[in-house]
């Protein structure tokens, strides 16, 4: 029998996954998933009305270092900035927009898993 190991890769995109189905229940649309440009990734945008939401997915197991929220430092936000600045120009959008973080704390399982959403977490 062979054991298969999970990967951050795949827990991560696990937690997108719940992030996503959580912003779509709360009324948002998903717009775009993982968006790539030199400058860096946003892992989920979707639209609040007329307003472009960028949101940064964030998983802790165990809060031993730290909870998942306290990841995003000031150079991630910077690294995020730049990289919606670049989907803004290369969608040719003129809306307001604000940065989001989806934290996610507890259990890979989704058992004991704590869901916190920060509306606006860092301005631009």
């Amino acid at each position: 029998m062979k054991l298969f190991k999970r990967t951050t890769d795949s827990v991560g995109a696990r937690m997108e996954e719940a992030a996503a189905r959580y912003l779509q229940a709360a009324g948002l649309t998903l717009i775009e998933r993982n968006y790539h440009s030199r400058r860096g990734e946003i892992d989920l945008i979707a639209r609040d009305g007329d307003t472009v939401v960028f949101a940064e997915v964030r998983y802790r197991r165990s809060d031993r270092y730290g909870t998942a929220s306290a990841t995003v430092d000031g150079r991630k936000q910077q690294k995020l900035l730049a990289t919606a600045y670049s989907y803004l120009q290369h969608k040719k959008l003129d809306c307001p927009c604000r940065f989001d973080v989806i934290a996610i704390d507890g259990a890979r399982d989704g058992e004991g898993q704590k869901i916190q959403w920060i509306k606006n977490a860092f301005g631009a």
